[in-house]
């Protein structure tokens, strides 16, 4: 089965860095691909990482500040350049839409594919998009202006079959798939046969959580215990926590405590302030709360 992947386009916050683009991230998750946020030089990224996108169909918009969504117009004029044929569906803030109305119609006007808009409200926690293998749904954060995060999670796979199993109790071909989603057997005597003896579980789904921008807040937890891997913006040190109070963003410490608090598998620290030349500094201080943690660079791809 392949891996499951989070490649960082760009991982800084604002303010452009020659080390760090402005947010924008691709995940890979059953064979698919989804683009979160889409902020300036996601394409050229891609570019420069070789990654092809003919499986990226769904591309999902946190907030709508330019440094999470200014790419977007470019990404699409590229798509049409290159004859893109396949659907595009952008999630995000109602009001996308209507900003992208008019340079739309000026720069991309005559796309070779259908572009479809599905708004969302980012205050609420609920469903927003679901096919046979994946479903997305938004974590509402604290931020300047309405702010969601993402939770991606893999739908469980089928359980395998114990062929010796089946064949010592003859089960027939037509019950084999409720028996690979979890039904036990009867036999023709009515003896139940436990599924457990007749299959064993398949990889475990995984699960991805991603929260930028946001200040401390607690209440996501729930909504995020036990992800796999979890991204947290950590834009500033707690130095300066009074900067990150006034602009809603979080600390490193921050980050790493809800991680803690919500026991995630791994965390992803990144949207670095510009401020930081050297970011060991916002891993260290995050390592000292909570010791599985990745300060994400541009460029670098994860294992989820």
């Amino acid at each position: 089965m392949p891996k499951a992947t989070f490649t960082i386009l760009g991982c800084g916050s604002a303010l452009p860095t020659k080390k760090n683009f402005p947010s924008s991230f691709l995940l890979d998750l059953r064979e698919k691909q989804f683009l979160i946020d889409c902020g300036e030089g996601a394409q050229i990224r891609l570019r420069q990482m070789g990654l092809k996108t003919n499986r990226l169909g769904h591309i999902f918009i946190s907030h709508l500040h330019g440094d999470h969504c200014l790419g977007l117009l470019g990404l699409i004029s590229s798509f049409s350049m290159l004859h893109r044929t396949a659907d595009l569906h952008i999630h995000a803030h109602p009001d996308l839409e209507k900003i992208m109305d008019v340079p739309l119609h000026y720069f991309s006007a005559e796309t070779p594919f259908q572009l479809f808009f599905h708004p969302f409200n980012p205050q609420v926690n609920e469903l927003i998009y679901e096919d046979r293998t994946v479903k997305v749904s938004t974590i509402p954060l604290k931020h300047k202006v309405p702010t969601c995060g993402f939770l991606f999670e893999e739908k469980p796979l089928e359980r395998h079959l114990i062929r010796e199993m089946i064949d010592f109790y003859r089960i027939p071909v037509s019950q084999l798939h409720k028996i690979k989603q979890g039904e036990d057997f009867v036999t023709e005597d009515g003896e139940v046969v436990p599924n457990e003896r007749l299959t064993y579980e398949n990889v475990p789904p995984k699960r991805f959580a991603y929260c930028s921008d946001t200040a401390y807040d607690e209440s996501i937890v729930p909504i995020i215990r036990q992800v796999d891997c979890l991204y947290h913006e950590a834009t500033f040190l707690e130095e300066d926590i009074v900067r990150a109070d006034k602009t809603l963003h979080s600390t490193a410490l921050q980050a790493a405590e809800i991680a803690k608090k919500a026991e995630v598998g791994k965390l992803i620290i990144g949207h670095y302030s510009a401020r930081y030349a050297d970011q060991s500094v916002l891993l260290n201080e995050a390592a000292s709360v909570f010791q599985q943690v990745i300060a994400g660079q541009d460029m670098g791809v994860y294992e989820i």
